[in-house]
């Protein structure tokens, strides 16, 4: 989809109501199912927010950020995700964090970004995280530059893409166990999880709003 026309329809996103927790089942890994049916999160979770970025490449086409998450001792180490992290002190929201979050993980910096509106917050169990995910769009194609720390690789795919991934069932690591959970497959390799999540209630919520 033509970027121009992506715009015409995400400046429209809070006209349309979410589909909610009971729409992103299919998605979800066994152990998320009852957190998501009772949209519950314990009162000593930290909290989070990420930012699901579109934006323009040079034939004008729309694409998604994604990046792969350095291998690191934690619940999330090689994982895909979405830009984002932890509230700071610093932050004055959540939209704040989530813009900070991107400006030093992909090194876009934020006064380049719209926040056009926010999806569910999904509730993490193995890290006690409520995180929650707003959508934006920068006008420019971006020069990434990944902070190497975090980041091991920029994924990008395509809007339409994404609008038409299949659920399949993967294979992955968790807790030195492998686990069998629905997934999505791009560039080879494996979304699952909360980022998953968020990433199926866009696309939920996008073809609501083109098909209305």
């Amino acid at each position: 989809m033509h970027f121009t026309d992506f715009k015409n329809y995400i400046l429209k996103i809070n006209d349309y109501k979410l589909p909610g927790h009971d729409y992103l089942l299919k998605i979800a890994p066994p152990s998320r199912i009852k957190h998501l049916k009772t949209n519950l999160t314990p009162e000593d979770c930290k909290t989070a927010s990420v930012l699901m970025l579109f934006y323009p490449d040079n034939e004008n086409d729309t694409r998604l950020v994604l990046m792969l998450r350095n291998k690191y001792n934690g619940v999330h180490s090689n994982q895909i995700s979405l830009p984002g992290g932890k509230i700071d002190k610093i932050d004055k929201s959540l939209k704040d964090t989530a813009l900070r979050e991107t400006e030093e993980e992909i090194g876009l910096n934020k006064s380049r970004i719209n926040i056009v509106g926010e999806l569910s917050s999904v509730y993490i169990p193995p890290s006690n995280f409520n995180v929650h995910p707003f959508i934006g769009y920068t006008n420019t194609t971006p020069i990434f530059v990944p902070d190497p720390k975090e980041v091991s690789l920029i994924l990008n795919p395509k809007l339409d893409y994404i609008l038409n991934m299949d659920i399949v069932e993967s294979l992955v690591e968790v807790n030195n166990s492998t686990q069998k959970v629905p997934s999505f497959i791009i560039d080879n390799h494996i979304l699952w999880g909360a980022t998953a999540i968020m990433v199926h209630e866009f696309v939920l919520l996008f073809k609501q709003m083109v098909n209305s």
